[in-house]
């Protein structure tokens, strides 16, 4: 199998060639299947499959009865248009862009995800395996309007150990976490809408309230929650729509917000009207569960979010949305409007299948102790480089660092970048632009220790 896709690739790039060097121009016809398999010394049937291939691809036509012709000439991209812009402006999508677009062999300490090797192939390959086994209405149909009935009912059962007592109808899957927010802020905001995000905040929060032209408003972050005082101050001045945040190991700070501040929160939001966001995407990184907003409040003023990308997969693209009816019936609608359906029935069968493997619970407690040594080691060698940890995580990938001597994280991304290190510059979270000292790190991307050379090389530049 693999030498006739190797045939086929070489097939392929034959054709490519020509028309590159214009050999072959637009409208020309290919050499026939027979003639060109006669001259590659190849069977007539890898021929074929090179030129359905190329005919996918739009580099040929395929002319019922005729042959196949050029289609276009095979552009050759320039340098500068490949891949992210190095010198593009450090703003809340710059470390999304680098990581997503970065090279094979880039350093990604900045990124927002753990490595493929720490995440559970094994099980994966068998949800995957039990495809071949479902019935056809899965791999080929539309799905269910609120997503696979089987992965939404897990999800409220899950809840219910946490307190949260719902039924599957007020879960709705959705194509990821980040969707889940998209939809929420289609539902419930308007152009200009203020919402109230935690300083420093996840970067695509703001990335994504800004598409929404809402008016971002935030709140600082204390080792405990959001500081209450500023917060409730914000709230009465500022009257958002919404607040968005993590709870449980808050991204990036790291940090867990204390019960007596979680019942603070909700009694200023409902006084106010406001509508709490809870993304609870790394809640199985806790060792133990810590105080959640959702099942305080039982969803009358919180929404919760979250998705599988952090512990299962960032490739299999599922999240949802848990909240009460009125508000799920409106995001149905909506999605199915803009999306005809949110979760690939295919993705959620795959998450939820993974999710009852018998070794999905080993994965997970093994990876909190290898993140928890993992956030020893990596806190201790940056405070070997004067970087001092903000607080210590209960759990997750992440650590929110100081730089030494207030140097600016900003430019440190920028020399690091040079060496092919991504880094997260603390500005990029915060809407106040009050963290130019900081970097948020994670761990399982520094196993490298090229990553501290870089840093130390940075740190000593002036």
């Amino acid at each position: 199998m693999a030498q006739t896709t190797s045939r086929t690739g070489e097939v392929m790039e034959a054709i490519r060639a020509r028309i590159a060097s214009r050999s072959l121009s637009r409208g020309d016809r290919l050499p026939s299947i027979r003639a060109l398999a006669a001259t590659l010394k190849v069977s007539p049937s890898t021929v074929v499959e090179a030129y359905d291939r190329l005919a996918a691809e739009g580099v040929v036509l395929s002319r019922p009865g005729s042959g196949f012709y050029v289609s276009a000439e095979v552009v050759t991209p320039a340098v500068s248009d490949l891949g992210t812009r190095a010198d593009r402006a450090i703003d809340p999508l710059w470390v999304s862009r680098q990581s997503l677009d970065a090279a094979a062999a880039a350093l990604k300490p900045g990124c927002g995800w753990l490595p493929p090797d720490w995440m559970p192939d094994a099980i994966l390959r068998r949800a995957m395996r039990g495809l071949a086994r479902a019935d056809d209405a899965l791999l080929a149909d539309y799905g269910p309007s609120r997503g696979l009935p089987e992965l939404r009912r897990l999800l409220a059962r899950r809840f219910a150990t946490e307190g949260l007592d719902i039924g599957p109808d007020q879960v709705l899957l959705t194509a990821s976490g980040t969707q889940a927010i998209d939809l929420i802020c289609r539902t419930l905001l308007r152009p200009g809408d203020a919402v109230l995000v935690d300083d420093p905040c996840y970067f695509n929060f703001q990335a994504l309230l800004r598409a929404h032209k809402a008016r971002i408003v935030s709140a600082p972050y204390t080792p405990n929650g959001p500081d209450v005082s500023s917060f409730a101050r914000v709230v009465a001045e500022a009257r958002p729509r919404l607040y968005i945040t993590n709870s449980a190991i808050h991204n990036p700070t790291g940090a867990t917000m204390s019960a007596q501040t979680a019942h603070r929160l909700l009694t200023v939001a409902s006084a106010h009207g406001l509508v709490i966001v809870e993304d609870d995407i790394f809640a199985e990184f806790e060792p133990e569960p810590s105080p959640r907003l959702a099942a305080f409040d039982g969803l009358v003023n919180v929404i919760r979010i979250g998705s599988f990308s952090k512990t299962l997969s960032a490739s299999i693209r599922c999240g949802y949305i848990a909240a009460r009816p009125d508000w799920i019936e409106a995001m149905v609608d909506l999605q199915v409007a803009t999306h005809f359906g949110g979760a690939s029935p295919v993705a959620a069968r795959v998450v939820f299948d993974s999710l009852m493997d018998s070794g999905y619970r080993r994965h997970v407690e093994a990876l909190r102790r290898r993140l928890s040594g993992a956030r020893r080691e990596a806190a201790a060698r940056l405070a070997d480089l004067g970087v001092r940890t903000w607080v210590t995580p209960r759990g997750g990938f992440y650590l929110w660092g100081r730089l030494p001597d207030g140097r600016d994280g900003s430019d440190l991304a920028r020399l690091a970048l040079d060496e092919d290190v991504i880094l997260a510059p603390g500005n990029v979270f915060s809407a106040a632009q009050s963290a130019p000292d900081f970097m948020r790190f994670n761990v399982g991307q520094m196993r490298d220790p090229r990553v501290f050379t870089v840093l130390k090389g940075a740190l000593a530049r002036r």
